[in-house]
């Protein structure tokens, strides 16, 4: 049996997207029979003593407080990017100038200029990217597009889109870095989901109109004083799309109760869909020709019909987790990076989500309709 070649990962970053990005490794190489081996070999953090825990507790071979020290070595072959966005573009330029691949979190920058300088940098050296937007990677959602794709919904009229969470809902929080007004604000970091997810959906969205409110005007700002907030809350934007469609949008970080709530619905001349990321294991289905006295949303429970649910699970219902969905992600990327494939979401698609955002932001500034 020919040994796999060897595929050794860099990580920077620790922290909850950095564990998601191990677990989304150390489970993709046990479920599927990727082409290449992974090699947790170096994790990158604030201090030698973060990196060192971290090694440990993830199982990385080596740990070190300069991160560019992995750029340097000729045994690292990804560069995983799970930093604060404002380092993106330093770090992913760098690593491309390198030579490695790289995956990092979304945003991919905070400006879509940045982005652009990106996605143009690793095209331009043959890099392969992803960009971490794995709630697509989710086979209910896989099943929603092909249903929409092959007509079961007929003409697609309408789509609503949601992406909220309170983790921003306590006035009294301090200033963060998703605070930074290049590119931060609730539309950046949670609209951006639901902007992907639309389009994974329906395709190319043509024209918005955007409405980003501040609602908590300024917060702590950890040395005993107060900093002005000029990003925003909730950002929405009502949508036309290319098919014709038209929709909206929502990015919320101070929706008081929502954990995780990134939900869709979908509208046709036929039939409908709605979906809940609480309840992510479960897509909902009317059929408009259903008889009379029967109509109503049935449930379409995951299931190893739904690829690539039966990898993890041989029976139905069990239900997938949010790190099995970065297991998925991750499984595409190393096809990807090993010529199997294109990249799931590559540097290119991440601008492409960002000029979205700007988009929107720079609509709510005007109140008009904006061409994207």
């Amino acid at each position: 049996m020919t040994e796999k070649p060897k595929l050794s990962i860099g990580l920077i970053g620790s922290g909850f997207m950095g564990k998601a990005h191990v677990f989304g490794f150390a489970t993709a190489e046990k479920v599927f029979d990727l082409p290449m081996q992974i090699d947790l070999h170096t994790v990158a953090d604030i201090n030698d003593e973060a990196a060192t825990r971290a090694a440990h507790e993830f199982g990385f071979r080596h740990a070190t407080s300069d991160w560019r020290t992995m750029l340097a070595n000729p045994e690292i072959d990804v560069i995983d990017i799970t930093a604060p966005n404002a380092l993106h573009k330093e770090m992913a330029l760098e690593a491309i100038a390198a030579g490695k691949h790289v995956y990092c979190e979304k945003p991919l920058a905070p400006l879509a200029k940045d982005a652009a300088e990106m996605a143009d940098a690793a095209e331009a050296a043959g890099i392969k990217t992803q960009v971490g937007f794995n709630y697509i990677c989710n086979p209910m959602l896989t099943l929603a597009r092909e249903m929409i794709a092959g007509g079961e919904l007929g003409d697609i009229r309408g789509y609503r889109g949601l992406h909220a969470e309170d983790y921003m809902a306590n006035a009294d929080d301090p200033y963060t870095f998703r605070h930074d007004p290049a590119g931060g604000g609730a539309l950046a970091d949670l609209g951006s989901h639901s902007l992907a997810t639309a389009e994974y959906l329906l395709g190319p969205i043509a024209r918005v109109m955007g409405d980003c409110v501040t609602t908590i005007s300024e917060r702590p700002d950890g040395k005993g004083g107060r900093r002005a907030i000029e990003v925003d809350d909730i950002g929405r934007a009502f949508l036309r799309f290319e098919n014709g469609a038209s929709g909206s949008i929502e990015g919320n970080w101070i929706a008081t109760g929502r954990k995780m709530q990134h939900d869709f619905e979908v509208y046709g001349s036929k039939g409908a869909l709605c979906f809940s990321q609480e309840r992510f294991n479960e897509l909902h289905f009317y059929a408009a020709d259903d008889a009379h006295g029967r109509r109503g949303f049935r449930r379409i429970e995951a299931a190893p019909d739904h690829a690539p649910y039966g990898n993890f699970c041989v029976a139905p219902g069990h239900q997938l987790g949010f790190n099995d969905l970065k297991a998925i992600e991750v499984a595409g990327y190393v096809r990807a990076i090993a010529g199997q494939g294109p990249e799931p979401f590559s540097f290119r698609k991440g601008l492409r989500i960002q000029h979205l955002v700007e988009s929107i932001q720079r609509s709510s500034v005007s109140s008009s309709w904006i061409n994207v």
